[in-house]
């Protein structure tokens, strides 16, 4: 399970909040084929890869513009199978992280189990699985270019509106919280869904 926080520029830190939810069903995938029929598995969770688009980001997301070369794949290869991750325009940031499997190739050296790897964005790649499937995470994107003040929950610019932010939050909790308590769920047989603003429901079939 990866937890994936992705930044936004000052100029969007307070717009309207939006989600999307990425249900499954919804989330693209394609197969690559080796030259000797072993496979490779490309969940394509954000950005593009080979004309394949990730379903729709927040519409204020750095993701959401295409110059920003935001990526998010989830590459699954056979064991012994050969995949080409393709170059990334100049100025962009990416990395790997090999998080399942033994004996990984990349661009000709073997990569110690459970590593992290940056990238130079501006050539192909070549992974190549060991004996046992394997499993990485990559991520990409060109850098915002602007000051990074964080503390628990809050990305800002500044250490001021980090205080800001948790003033805010103390006085509001995030805009209210209708319940008596912190512990309120959901029952067991509820089905997965969304609430939006407004009251519509989204459900992973529609």
């Amino acid at each position: 399970l990866f937890q994936i926080w992705l930044n936004l520029p000052a100029d969007h830190k307070m717009v309207d909040p939006h989600f999307s939810m990425l249900w499954q069903p919804t989330i693209p995938t394609r197969l690559v084929t080796d030259a000797a029929g072993r496979r490779a598995r490309v969940t394509v969770v954000a950005g593009r890869y080979d004309g394949t688009d990730a379903a729709a980001p927040p519409p204020r997301s750095w993701a959401a513009e295409r110059d920003h070369h935001v990526a998010i794949w989830n590459v699954a290869l056979e064991p012994h199978a050969a995949f080409t991750l393709p170059a990334a325009p100049d100025g962009v940031m990416r990395s790997v992280y090999y998080f399942e499997g033994t004996g990984l190739s990349l661009g000709g050296r073997t990569i110690p189990d459970d590593h992290h790897v940056s990238l130079r964005p501006d050539s192909d790649v070549a992974l190549t699985a060991g004996a046992v499937p394997s499993e990485v995470l990559v991520l990409q994107g060109r850098p915002i270019g602007e000051p990074i003040a964080r503390h628990g929950p809050f990305v800002m610019n500044t250490d001021q509106e980090i205080r800001q932010a948790y003033a805010d939050y103390r006085s509001t909790q995030f805009g209210g919280w209708p319940w008596p308590n912190a512990e309120p769920v959901h029952a067991r047989s509820q089905d997965r869904f969304a609430l939006r603003p407004g009251g519509a429901i989204e459900t992973p079939t529609g």
